[in-house]
């Protein structure tokens, strides 16, 4: 017999009815990526509704956007009088999304203006609000977008921080619309959350997240390595910057669109994600190592290819790699908190608690997040389901869901032990709980 960590299918399933999605389009020159957001929406059963600004129709036509959406388009408050439709759109709601979200149109919601069918949606609106800002460089760093950001995250919207690359013409900077698949994912994992919703409750806080698996090169084409995705790390990433987080991600041969919002660091090898690393975890508030990062590397590294044709080949002569979880948890400052990984099978000499709790004990993070590799889990899958052991003693089981709900559940953890909610960082998102003193009983499945 053997642990096995929560996986039953059905888990986590969304509601029935079509979620309803108002996407906003202001008026610049990204407007047309907003098209592809559309449709990762309707593709996706989502409702949607298109309101854009009447500059926006400028950069893309009303009839691209109604026949795509299978809904009416309109731009003014006198458009539909009868329906009163800039309080309607609002009420109805279960995400708002602007894409792009132009200076303009930041300053004008921020100020509770309501000029056009937009910006009265905005006012009416009691779902969760997004904005994906695109502009020049000039135009975000200006102290008036800084400080109309600023307060639309004080009320409770998300604001991502845009991308970085080129612009309009020559230009290229901070201020790139994130790509569209991105944002997204980052909308249908709000809408995921339910009746819950998403708040801003790491506003303020920097997160880093590793993410990937790294490889340890033999010659320069073949390399040790592992078949870690990046989407459990990342999926961590984009909850975080929902959530209103500064998000750094050192990315380990993660071969995904970028998350919006965060900044990301690409890095090969662990020797190269512990530099990135120690360069950013100083100034973190949470450090997220959901990377695998290899144990061994080889010791004498070829300069070139290992031919075939040559003589029988050696044993590999390995060394190990510095132990970087470790080195944060001996250098961390006062406040920080971190939180592991383990990726376990088990095996005759323990199950998969029973080897997590061993590195808990060798680790004492503050949250170690555990899963059991293989049923369609862990690596390359869209679901996940894990264990998450507390060092206080507390465990949590998070049942079988996608890995941006998994990652909503280890951030609802991590808010409740940054706000010293110690005790309720301990119990069950299912409901489940439990005194200090009682175990924990994880579903167990025969092993042959």
């Amino acid at each position: 017999m053997a642990d096995e960590l929560p996986g039953s299918p059905g888990a986590g399933a969304a509601a029935a009815r079509r979620p309803r999605v108002v996407l906003g389009v202001a008026g610049g020159i990204a407007a047309y990526k907003a098209v592809e957001v559309l449709r990762r929406f309707t593709e996706s059963g989502h409702e949607v509704r298109v309101v854009p600004t009447p500059s926006a129709l400028r950069f893309v036509g009303e009839t691209t956007w109604a026949a795509l959406s299978g809904n009416p388009v309109t731009t003014g408050v006198w458009d539909d009088a009868d329906e009163v439709a800039h309080v309607r759109i609002g009420r109805e709601a279960d995400l708002v999304l602007v894409v792009p979200a132009t200076a303009d149109l930041m300053a004008r919601a921020a100020a509770g203006r309501a000029d056009d069918l937009l910006t009265g949606t905005l006012l009416t609106a009691t779902c969760p609000v997004v904005f994906a800002p695109a502009m020049h460089t000039e135009m975000w760093q200006h102290q008036a977008t800084r400080a109309n950001v600023a307060t639309l995250r004080e009320r409770g919207a998300i604001v991502l921080d845009p991308a970085v690359g080129r612009l309009t013409g020559a230009d290229s900077g901070p201020g790139r619309l994130p790509e569209p698949g991105e944002i997204a994912a980052l909308g249908m994992a709000v809408l995921a959350r339910g009746a819950g919703g998403v708040r801003p409750d790491l506003a303020g806080r920097h997160v880093l997240v590793t993410a990937g698996g790294t490889r340890e090169y033999i010659d320069p084409v073949r390399f040790l390595g592992n078949a870690s995705s990046g989407r459990q790390g990342y999926a961590v990433a984009r909850a975080a910057a929902a959530r209103g987080a500064r998000v750094t991600v050192v990315a380990a041969n993660v071969a995904l669109p970028e998350v919006a919002g965060a900044r990301t660091i690409p890095v090969t090898s662990a020797a190269e994600l512990r530099e990135r690393v120690h360069d950013v975890a100083p100034e973190a508030d949470v450090v997220v190592m959901a990377a695998a990062v290899a144990d061994f590397r080889p010791a004498d590294p070829q300069a070139h290819k290992i031919k075939k044709e040559s003589a029988a080949p050696d044993a590999i002569a390995l060394e190990r790699n510095p132990d970087v979880l470790s080195e944060l948890l001996a250098n961390r400052r006062q406040g920080q908190l971190l939180v592991g990984f383990a990726a376990e099978t088990g095996g005759p000499d323990g199950s998969v608690l029973d080897h997590a709790r061993a590195k808990l004990a060798r680790k004492p993070v503050d949250l170690l997040v555990v899963n059991q590799v293989g049923g369609g889990l862990g690596f390359e899958a869209a679901d996940n389901a894990a264990v998450v052991l507390g060092a206080q003693g507390g465990e949590t089981v998070i049942e079988r869901m996608s890995k941006d709900l998994v990652a909503h559940r280890i951030l609802d953890l991590v808010v409740r032990l940054t706000s010293g909610d110690v005790g309720d960082a301990n119990a069950s998102e299912q409901g489940i709980e439990r005194s200090e003193a009682e175990p924990v009983r994880v579903p167990v499945r025969t092993t042959r």
